[in-house]
């Protein structure tokens, strides 16, 4: 039972989200009582961080074996996008800026986890595109390493980036392809705009 309800309350906040959706919502969708609920999560604030942890271990898992497929940099870093806004449902919540403003401990918890998971994989596709003349020798990759996680934060701030405005496919497309022509050699960016017009073709 606990499972069904971490999936089902999880599908809820990723489609209304965290602060609008609340117990009775979750119980009625679940077709059972609060009271079933409670006998699992003490409160609310128990059921979000562990919606939030179940789903943040799901994706990182999910980038982990993308990472050990060996694709090339380019297309490794399309890949991850397009499961991580798969499973966060295009984001049209807004998941990580509710976190933040409604739950920030869980916010910060999860965002040094995620620093963690991304360094590595980032650093790693860094270093691999430099050794296969996609991306430029004279990167910092310590540097561009960190300022990737940070870019990716401040784009899902809807304060600087609101839904009217911006969507979040919209943004995620933009932020990576500003990203990897500001890192790639010629040789990338060839392959980078050959990798951007097959996909949209």
């Amino acid at each position: 039972m606990r499972d069904k309800i971490l999936l089902g309350a999880t599908d809820l906040f990723l489609n209304y989200g965290f602060k609008s959706v609340t117990m009775d919502d979750i119980a009625n969708n679940l077709g059972i009582s609060k009271k079933t609920i409670y006998q699992h999560f003490d409160n609310k604030i128990k059921l979000v961080e562990a919606c939030s942890t179940c789903l943040f271990d799901f994706i990182s898992q999910g980038i982990d074996n993308i990472c050990s497929l060996g694709k090339n940099p380019i297309e490794e870093t399309f890949s991850i996008k397009q499961f991580v806004m798969e499973h966060l449902k295009d984001e049209k919540s807004s998941p990580q800026y509710q976190l933040q403003k409604y739950y920030p401990n869980i916010f910060n918890t999860l965002k040094n986890k995620q620093f963690e998971i991304m360094q590595t994989c980032v650093i790693d596709n860094l270093n691999r595109g430099i050794d296969l003349g996609l991306y430029r020798k004279s990167i910092h990759v310590e540097f561009i390493s960190r300022i990737y996680f940070s870019l990716i934060l401040a784009i899902k701030d809807k304060e600087l980036f609101p839904n009217k405005d911006f969507t979040m496919p919209m943004l995620m497309e933009n932020y990576l392809e500003y990203h990897l022509r500001g890192i790639c050699t010629p040789k990338g960016l060839e392959y980078l705009n050959k990798f951007i017009t097959s996909n949209q073709s």
